[in-house]
């Protein structure tokens, strides 16, 4: 089956309903057929199996010989196991391949959504899908296709056959029943609700463990290893409650189902023994119908045990479609008139009047700036001044309240996401790189293949080349034994936005982690790159600032001046306070040169 890289969706543009037997069978029916074939020879035998044994019984009694009923109950034993072995296997395969493909779409569809959309819904919980969900979704598969129309088969033939060798002990049978099947109804549909409660909990569990083991280095510094324990085995503690909830309720389905049978059997030898004294029922078809009876718990149990099953599975498929129903960053974009085309003569980025809020809190009030074409901008100010948002809504990982955004003459909205973001080359404050190679790093969304020899002069130019962390050179895999530092990492990080050909470099604290001599080589790389194109850096050090053509400076989520330093240092107290004050740092060389300056 092709997974579509978004959800489908129905005529009125709702995302269409994960439905699994459609997924699992479209496009198989001679694998299904053979499956159902299978399955129908196996239930034959598993029907045929008592029958024989009843004739056998009748041929000893009455001297016929039982070689023949012998060999048959032989075969219909051996040819029903065998089919259902082949049935099985065929069809957990093909449950195999659809959660595969399941993972596959859940994948592509949570890399596709919008940076707010998977932070709120939370990388455990994203993670849950992958494992715990798709194995309930697997389950279903096991047991839901053949398993429960099979037993449910059996049940009726077998019901049938007992009502042909004596209808009497069958109305026995099912009285005793009767009352049996009515709490076991109760108990599946409390099943359900426990189901999505345990999956829901244990998202959540993951979500927060996952956070924890990123934040370790300052939960083992703050020595808060214990604290963070305890909260994590709280929920831990909840879930397990939960799930003995559940195994109380699944508990009493075996007894329950055990006890009806056992009530049936008493009733049955009774009324079966007078009825054979009367002369209404054969030794043979007596015992034929006690094994019939033995056998109906065996499909009424595997139903109610897949019916179980098939509850996690539905609670599992319900959490699936609440992850496709979120909207994928492609389906909230406007569409353009044809190919957008830039303005060569205009800014890289402009702010017209731009507002952005998380929630109610808001981080940008009427913001207005403009980031010339090529040359180097250093945007400043205090933690939480709303510099990083900028940068988010440059790359449109969010879209401001109100105002305008224009990349290179146009209006953001107008770019295709994949147009827009090749034409930005961005190096997150995290300085964030995958659990991958080297070289897979360095050319991440690169559309052309970057010869090794591009790749090592990248890694020069940053100071990484000798590494003796990058022991397999451009092979080696980042992450565990080769975790790098945090000044690496921005120097890795910075040497892929080197290797990118995007005229627009956005840049978040790309020196914070870096010593002096690092930090020139930032600045060398950086001044290579903005000769011909558009460099914007969230700076907090002197340096940086100083060395660009063009400063904007942000105070409380709205830009208070633009300019050049020297300007800027003369006619915006706001910034002059910055540096004197060394927020932003500063050697105090350049801080007395400054105040002889000023004197």
């Amino acid at each position: 089956m092709h997974i579509p890289e978004t959800p489908n969706t129905n005529t009125d543009g709702r995302p269409e309903r994960l439905l699994i037997l459609r997924e699992i069978f479209r496009g198989r029916r001679v694998r299904l057929a053979s499956i159902m074939l299978l399955a129908l020879a196996s239930t034959a035998g598993t029907l045929l199996l008592p029958w024989t044994v009843g004739h056998l019984l009748s041929a000893i009694q009455q001297g016929e010989g039982f070689s023949r009923w012998t060999w048959l109950m032989i075969a219909v034993g051996i040819g029903s196991g065998t089919a259902n072995a082949a049935g099985t296997y065929l069809l957990s395969r093909m449950g195999h391949r659809l959660v595969c493909r399941l993972r596959v779409r859940s994948m592509r569809h949570s890399l596709r959504l919008g940076v707010r959309a998977a932070r709120e819904e939370g990388t455990g919980n994203l993670a849950t899908r992958l494992t715990s969900d798709a194995g309930a979704v697997k389950s279903i598969i096991d047991v839901g296709p053949i398993q429960i129309p099979m037993a449910m088969i059996t049940l009726v033939g077998t019901l049938v056959i007992m009502g042909v060798l004596d209808w009497v002990l069958l109305l026995i049978t099912l009285g005793a029943f009767l009352v049996a099947l009515g709490i076991v109804t109760v108990v599946v549909v409390g099943l359900r609700r426990k189901y999505l409660a345990i999956q829901e909990g244990v998202g959540a569990l993951t979500e927060d463990f996952v956070a924890a083991m990123e934040a370790l280095t300052i939960i083992k510094a703050h020595g808060a290893e214990d604290a963070v324990s305890a909260r994590l085995s709280g929920q831990a503690d909840r879930i397990a409650e939960t799930e003995i909830g559940a195994s109380r309720l699944e508990a009493l389905m075996v007894p329950v189902i055990t006890l009806g049978q056992q009530v049936a059997l008493v009733a049955v030898i009774l009324g079966g023994g007078a009825r054979i004294v009367s002369g209404d029922l054969s030794l043979g078809s007596f015992v034929a119908f006690l094994l019939y009876l033995f056998q109906l718990v065996a499909p009424l149990i595997m139903a109610m045990s897949a019916t179980n099953t098939v509850q996690m599975g539905l609670a599992a498929r319900k959490r699936f479609d609440d992850l496709f129903a979120l909207p994928v960053e492609q389906a909230e974009r406007a569409a353009g008139d044809g190919d957008v085309v830039p303005d060569e003569h205009a800014p890289a980025v402009r702010f017209e009047g731009v507002t952005f809020a998380y929630g109610e809190e808001p981080v940008l009030r009427q913001v207005n700036l403009e980031v010339p074409a090529r040359g180097l901008t250093a945007m400043v100010g205090l933690s939480g001044s709303g510099k990083t948002t900028v940068l988010g809504l440059i790359e449109r990982f969010m879209d401001p309240d109100s105002g305008r955004i224009e990349v290179f003459g146009q209006d953001a909205t107008r770019w295709p996401l994949e147009a827009l973001r090749r034409r930005l080359a961005y190096v997150d404050q995290g300085n964030t790189l995958l659990r991958d190679t080297v070289r897979n790093n360095l050319t991440l969304g690169q559309d052309v293949p970057v010869d090794d020899e591009a790749l090592v002069d990248a890694l020069r130019r940053v100071g990484l080349e000798e590494s003796a962390l990058l022991e397999e050179g451009l092979d080696t895999v980042l992450g565990g034994a080769h975790d790098l530092s945090g000044g690496q990492r921005q120097r890795l990080a910075l040497a892929r936005a080197s290797l990118s050909d995007a005229p627009l470099i956005l840049l978040d604290e790309p020196s914070s982690q870096l010593d002096s001599v690092n930090e020139q080589l930032l600045r060398g790389l950086v001044d290579d790159m903005a000769r011909e194109r558009a460099v914007l850096v969230v700076a907090h050090r002197m340096s940086t600032v100083r060395h660009a053509a063009h400063v904007i400076v942000m105070d409380a989520g709205e830009v208070v001046a633009q300019g050049c330093h020297d300007d800027l240092m003369l006619t915006c107290p706001r910034y002059a306070e910055l540096v004197q004050g060394q927020a932003l740092k500063i050697a105090d060389e350049t801080v007395a040169a400054m105040a002889g300056a000023d004197r």
